[in-house]
């Protein structure tokens, strides 16, 4: 009678962590990949100031903000995108769902892993998903072969490629090369790409490249205030359409994001206009972000690697995806042989919460976690990773303790 859908992992597992420190417990803190960072204070005050607004805008944003984040983004990473094709929301996780729910029916390309939402959204709007299988050795990215080698499953006339990068469950991204490849192939199978690009502006080295640049006939490219501006809760998206997105999908975009969430929050697009006023004097602000991010990182891949866990340096980001496959007789012994016995048994022995790589796409017999790196405090005006970084440090050392015990 009723749709079967799963609660969120991420929410799931930040409501378990919850639990155990009422229960008074010391746990940290990797399941639930929220930024740790806050927004500039500027645009605090811009909210503040904005509180009393209580209209409706237009279900596609207002235009003034939709020029500044034209602006913001050309100037970021050269990215070109007319206002008239952007649509703001509360959040890109709905912009993602209304995306879907434009085709009666399709075939959606989702990597593994790849972020727990895009599955069930896909299910929810009665789509055929097609797996791409990634690997440990080719850092969990998507290739042609691979792309190739799936497109004998579609069956429907639409076909959708959602891919996000730098990733999200494992920090990495793609390099100009790569991208060129997969654009040849998105070209060859006239697939629709949304491309995911959130963790865009936290790239650690400041090189993110958008796919639209390399398939700009039919990508999609959505971003938002979570990532970057630390304002997740606030609830802030937007999509990035092609030119000449086809008028029917454009006025269906339309007529499910005013029949769903009707607008974004219009004292929140006021504080996004001023989150997005001049991305030069936001250099400082992201570059503290970016080197923290990296800081610590590198880090947790160090110390995990000497743990024998395999785990690549995330590019971009806060995640990484922890492969415990050379553990796998040592785990057996210890009853341990899906990765949510792991991670039930890493939280409870560890004190340390995890997400299993079955929310990622993956079969529930993979040992397998993603880890967010982002327990750590950043109300000082310095960054010591033995300080403020001391939670970060203590959950590495207790995941790679408990491993080898």
């Amino acid at each position: 009678m009723y749709r079967k859908v799963k609660e969120s992992q991420t929410l799931l597992i930040n409501q378990q962590t919850k639990k155990l420190i009422e229960e008074g417990k010391q746990v940290v803190k990797f399941g639930f990949g929220q930024s740790p960072f806050l927004p500039p204070e500027p645009v605090i005050e811009a909210l503040r100031q904005a509180a009393h607004r209580k209209e409706y805008s237009s279900s596609t944003g207002d235009i003034v903000l939709r020029e500044k984040i034209s602006k913001f983004h050309y100037d970021h990473n050269g990215l070109k995108v007319d206002p008239d094709h952007m649509l703001l929301a509360p959040g890109s996780k709905i912009l993602l769902f209304n995306i879907l729910m434009s085709f009666n029916k399709a075939d959606v390309f989702i990597p593994m892993p790849s972020w727990v939402t895009y599955a069930p959204q896909a299910e929810i709007a009665g789509h055929d998903i097609i797996k791409v299988p990634t690997s440990f050795d080719e850092k969990w990215r998507v290739t042609p072969e691979a792309l190739r080698a799936c497109a004998s499953q579609k069956k429907q006339r639409a076909s959708i490629l959602i891919l996000n990068y730098p990733g999200n469950p494992d920090g990495l991204s793609y390099t100009e090369e790569e991208l060129k490849a997969l654009a040849e192939v998105a070209r060859e199978l006239d697939l629709l790409v949304v491309s995911d690009e959130i963790y865009g502006l936290l790239d650690h080295k400041n090189e993110h490249r958008s796919f639209v640049e390399f398939y700009p006939e039919k990508t999609i490219t959505t971003t938002g205030l979570s990532k970057w501006c630390g304002a997740g809760g606030w609830r802030f998206g937007a999509a990035f359409l092609y030119e000449g997105i086809e008028k029917e999908f454009k006025q269906a975009l339309i007529g499910i994001s005013s029949e769903t969430y009707s607008c974004a929050p219009v004292p929140v697009q006021e504080a996004a206009k001023v989150a997005y006023e001049d991305y030069a004097a936001l250099t400082g602000y992201l570059n503290n972000q970016r080197q923290i991010l990296k800081t610590v990182s590198h880090h947790a891949t160090e110390k995990l690697n000497e743990a024998n866990i395999n785990v690549h340096a995330p590019t971009g980001g806060f995640y990484q995806f922890l492969d415990f496959t050379p553990h796998t007789d040592s785990l057996r012994e210890r009853g341990i042989t899906d990765a949510n016995q792991l991670c039930s048994a890493i939280l409870n022995e560890a004190q340390v919460a995890l997400l299993p790589s079955n929310a990622f796409g993956f079969a529930a017999d993979t040992l397998a976690t993603r880890l967010a790196f982002v327990d750590f405090d950043t109300t000082q005006s310095s960054f010591d990773l033995h300080k403020e970084g001391k939670n970060v440090v203590t959950g590495i050392a207790s995941i790679c303790n408990w491993v080898n015990n």
